[in-house]
């Protein structure tokens, strides 16, 4: 018989701890939020070779990946935090380039607006928003995970 088709998407809220959120072939979601603190003695670099290495351990489980949509972030608050997540967004892209998974950004007042109704929706009124669809995140980074994966469910045509 035909297998099922359930896509494989996996959504990103990148950033030093990034919030992820997973809909696997099974259909069922899973998410959380994973740090990649700089470690001591460790170099600038290493947080994204651990990042693209948690990447890879998630496409094993999750027996392959179809999609990865990510929050795009226009305006930072701070230099730092724009740096850290241009490295991340860099290394989510050549990660996904190497393993041939197309890869979209979505604006984060288009994802607030998908979850809450609001495009300015605060970190408080995005937890709700996950509760209310029966999820129960760690924090604030898997909640807007969870709102870009729903996001992509609901409006992209696969």
């Amino acid at each position: 018989g035909l297998t099922n088709m359930t896509t494989t998407i996996l959504a990103l809220d990148l950033g030093t701890t990034t919030g992820w959120a997973l809909t696997g072939r099974d259909g069922l979601i899973s998410g959380g939020s994973e740090s990649f603190k700089p470690q001591r003695f460790e170099g600038g670099g290493m947080r994204y070779l651990r990042f693209k290495r948690w990447l890879t351990e998630i496409k094993q489980c999750a027996d392959g990946i179809d999609l990865v949509v990510y929050e795009e972030v226009r305006n930072h608050k701070g230099v730092d935090a724009a740096h850290i997540y241009g490295g991340f967004m860099a290394h989510l892209t050549a990660w996904c380039e190497h393993h041939q998974i197309p890869y979209q950004g979505v604006p984060v007042g288009t994802i607030k607006k998908h979850a809450t109704g609001k495009g300015n929706a605060n970190k408080e009124q995005m937890v709700a928003a996950a509760r209310q669809r029966g999820h129960a995140p760690a924090d604030d980074n898997e909640a807007d995970a969870l709102a870009i994966l729903h996001w992509a469910i609901e409006t992209q045509e696969f």
